[in-house]
């Protein structure tokens, strides 16, 4: 008997090229899930709320597999920092993380073929360096992290930002934390090395 089809619920590149890594087939297919955060929403319950209605949907769409969502949620104090989408708010949110704190929570669903769901919440901080106008220019010049809570590319020039990055995985700060989901799968009966 072969294993269910994997699913990434996503439509990000930066997941797609994560659950690469685990050389696995997967397919990605679009979840139609509304991401608007409610005034005053935790952080975390939003990502896990988010990560389980795309593999929910996911799921829905296609039953008998095994589904992956995931949401990242970034927030500096109470402020729920979202993708900047254009250079100036990038500018913006990158200076006002100059020196301080940023937290990433990062959830994972998985919804089994049998519709058994499979949860994990990261939690990974980020310490800023202070920054100057100039280098953050430039650093949002080169990179374009538009796309990106926060403003950055951890797996890019954005490394060059930080003082420290606590976390348990590295991978969850791109978006899809490899180390639970691996867990997870195996748990699942999928066969990884």
């Amino acid at each position: 008997m072969s294993s269910p089809d994997l699913i990434l619920a996503s439509t990000s590149r930066y997941r797609a090229s994560l659950l690469t890594r685990l050389g696995l087939p997967f397919r990605t297919l679009a979840p139609a899930v509304d991401e608007t955060a409610e005034p005053g929403a935790d952080p975390a319950r939003l990502a896990q709320r988010l990560a389980e209605a795309k593999a929910r949907a996911g799921a829905a769409q296609a039953p008998g597999c095994i589904v992956i969502g995931s949401d990242q949620v970034a927030c500096r104090d109470a402020v729920i920092l979202g993708q900047p989408g254009d250079e100036a708010t990038a500018i913006a949110q990158l200076m006002a993380s100059s020196g301080r704190t940023v937290g990433f929570l990062t959830a994972l669903c998985v919804i089994a073929a049998d519709g058994s769901a499979h949860r994990y919440l990261d939690r990974t901080t980020v310490r800023f360096r202070e920054l100057a106008l100039d280098e953050v220019e430039r650093y949002v010049e080169a990179e374009q992290a538009l796309d990106c809570a926060g403003a950055f590319k951890v797996e890019g020039l954005g490394i060059s930002l930080f003082e420290a990055v606590e976390t348990e995985d590295p991978t969850a700060l791109i978006g899809l934390p490899l180390i639970a989901l691996s867990r997870i799968l195996r748990e699942l009966g999928t066969p990884l090395p």
